[in-house]
C-alpha cells in the first residue's frame, strides 16, 4: 500500500467513524492516563471503553480482541476491588512492585498458553465463519493484552511491557480493518505506556 493510498484510507475511514468508537477511544485514553497516575478511576472509566470495544471487535470480526475486552471487563471489576483494599489503618494494601524470576515464568507461560489457544481457535473460525480474521496478529495482540491486564491488577511494573506489545500490534491490525481512529488510539496508548512506565518507576524509587 502506497503512502497516498494510506492517506486516502485514513480520510475515508475517519469520515465514517461511529460515535461509539469515538466514545470508546476517548474513555480508553482517559482511563490509561489515570492508570499512569495509579488512580482507582482507571477501572470505572475503563469499563466504558472495554464494553464498547466488545461490540466494535465483533463488528470488525476481531474475535480475539472481543475476547480480550470481555476479559478486560471482568478483570477491571476484580482490579477495582484489589486496588481499593485497605488495611486497618486505612492505607492501600497493594503497591507497585517488580516481578521476580518465578513471576516472569508465570507471565511467559500464561502468554504462550493464550497465544496458542487463540491462534488455533481463530484459525478455525477463519475457515468456518469469518474470512477477514488475521489469526497470528489478533492472537499476538490479544495474548499480550491478557497478560498485561493480569499484571495491572497486581500492580506489577512489567504490565507496561505487555501493553506496549499489544499496542504495537494493534495499530496496523485495526488500520487494515478500517478502524483508523482506533488505530490512532493505540498509538496514543503506546506513548502513554512509556509515560506510565516512567511514572511507576519514579514511585518505586520514591518508596
Amino acid at each position: 500500500m502506497s503512502l497516498s493510498e494510506i492517506f486516502h484510507q485514513l480520510l475515508h475511514d475517519l469520515s465514517h467513524t461511529s460515535w461509539y468508537e469515538y466514545m470508546a477511544v476517548i474513555s480508553g485514553i482517559v482511563s490509561v492516563w489515570f492508570s499512569t497516575k495509579e488512580s482507582i478511576l482507571y477501572y470505572p472509566i475503563g469499563l466504558i471503553n472495554t464494553i464498547t470495544y466488545i461490540f466494535i471487535s465483533v463488528e470488525g470480526h476481531l474475535l480475539g480482541e472481543a475476547s480480550v475486552n470481555l476479559y478486560y471487563t471482568i478483570m477491571s471489576i476484580i482490579g477495582w476491588v484489589m486496588w481499593s483494599r485497605k488495611d486497618s489503618q486505612h492505607k492501600i494494601i497493594l503497591h507497585i512492585s517488580y516481578s521476580n524470576k518465578k513471576y516472569w515464568l508465570y507471565q511467559i507461560a500464561f502468554f504462550s498458553f493464550c497465544y496458542v489457544t487463540l491462534f488455533f481457535s481463530l484459525s478455525y473460525f477463519k475457515n468456518i465463519f469469518f474470512q477477514g480474521i488475521i489469526p497470528w496478529a489478533d492472537a499476538l495482540s490479544s495474548a499480550a493484552a491478557f497478560t498485561g491486564m493480569w499484571l495491572t491488577t497486581k500492580k506489577k511494573m512489567e504490565n507496561w511491557y505487555w501493553w506496549m506489545l499489544t499496542n504495537i500490534v494493534s495499530i496496523p491490525l485495526y488500520f487494515v480493518k478500517h478502524y483508523v481512529f482506533s488505530s490512532f488510539y493505540f498509538l496514543v496508548l503506546l506513548i502513554l505506556c512509556f509515560f506510565g512506565w516512567t511514572e511507576w518507576r519514579k514511585k518505586m524509587k520514591a518508596s
